[in-house]
């Protein structure tokens, strides 16, 4: 399932927005997921993005799903150095 991460703005900047960003995915978009499904993340439309924001989010994914966890339009280069300092 993908989900498009410039849904949540796009720029994307603090610890409590990607907290309030991931319970808003888990209301609306998390909770039809089968668990055999793939999260997709696409980062698309991001300007900016901290590596505090993706934390928590993805840490929320995590915490939550089994799910295998995928990410696609990486290029943007704060998206690179967030996913690279996160996923570490």
């Amino acid at each position: 399932m993908p989900i498009d991460i410039s849904n949540f703005g796009d720029a994307l900047l603090s610890r409590p927005a990607g907290k309030e960003a991931f319970l808003l995915a888990r209301a609306y978009i998390l909770n039809d997921i089968n668990p055999v499904d793939e999260i997709v993340l696409d980062f698309s439309s991001i300007k900016v993005m901290t590596p505090s924001w993706l934390d928590e989010f993805i840490t929320g994914i995590k915490a939550d799903h089994t799910n295998t966890l995928g990410f696609i339009n990486t290029e943007n280069p704060s998206v690179a150095a967030s996913l690279k300092t996160v996923l570490a």
